[in-house]
């Protein structure tokens, strides 16, 4: 969701509430009766900025670690935050993708609170299971489950928003421009060990491309090459696969400018081989 959309928030009982601040990361709307926050923000810092906070998952625990805002550890956000973790609230946590881009993991609970290291640890609730009065109630397995979907999603929105930048947000072999209709493609599988998340392992295709790509009507060799399979080069249709499709075979594709956001050849070459024998 884009970061704007916090001061939109939603209407209640014929007034406007806000579901967070673009200046404050820990958020408790005036008109709260209790002391807890209601939700939580960890924007994106632009590429080659420092971040002002390391808030992230935490693979050794499996939990989100959250810092408290900078300054005296008792001004009123980080007296929110602390509150949350003594009345057990549920609250809305917005992870920053990109800058201007978050992704909404809800609810989340404030499960620890360290005041030496002004960090505590944010656990995934169940939004049917853990939103009543008797807390985290849900198995553990079934959490761990909801913090793999939020790893899993913050990995898929990454990869896109990376891929689109490096590719301009332009398709790599029609150079379609349309936002709405370019994807970020995998090479490897994300399913795969070699499928990673990262900028070598994608390219960004418009989405007839991308379905082509995926189903192995099209491939792309290492040099950057297209190739269309066999039987749709032979075949006779309407102009979207002759131009669409049949008109790009043979072509190089566009790649990014900087060297290091280029396919991975090994990768491109391990997926060709996959378009080949399907063809």
């Amino acid at each position: 969701m884009p970061r704007t959309a916090l001061l939109q928030g939603f209407t209640f009982a014929g007034e406007r509430w806000s579901l967070g601040s673009l200046q404050n990361g820990i958020y408790r709307p005036r008109r709260f009766a209790g002391p807890a926050a209601f939700t939580l923000l960890t924007a994106a810092h632009a590429p080659g900025q420092p971040a002002p906070y390391d808030d992230d998952i935490d693979p050794a625990s499996g939990t989100i670690l959250y810092h408290y805002r900078s300054g005296s550890i008792d001004q009123a956000d980080n007296r929110a935050l602390r509150a949350a973790f003594v009345e057990q609230v549920p609250l809305i946590y917005f992870m920053g993708v990109a800058p201007g881009q978050l992704v909404v993991v809800a609810p989340v609970y404030v499960t620890s609170d360290d005041p030496a290291a002004r960090v505590v640890t944010l656990e995934v609730g169940l939004p049917l299971a853990d939103t009543t009065p008797a807390g985290l109630v849900s198995p553990p397995d079934a959490r761990a489950y909801a913090l793999r979907d939020v790893r899993i999603r913050l990995h898929q929105q990454r990869f896109r928003i990376n891929v689109l930048r490096a590719y301009r947000e332009r398709c790599a072999i029609c150079t379609l421009k349309e936002p709405a209709l370019v994807q970020a493609a995998h090479i490897i599988d994300d399913r795969s060990p070699e499928g990673i998340a990262a900028v070598i392992n994608g390219i960004a295709l418009c989405a007839i491309h991308h379905l082509a790509y995926d189903r192995n009507l099209l491939g792309i060799d290492p040099a950057g090459v297209v190739h269309i399979a066999g039987r749709l080069l032979n075949e006779v249709d309407g102009p979207m696969l002759k131009t669409g499709l049949q008109g790009f075979h043979g072509q190089p594709i566009v790649v990014p400018r900087r060297l290091g956001d280029r396919p991975d050849p090994v990768r491109l070459q391990t997926r060709f081989d996959l378009f080949v024998a399907a063809a």
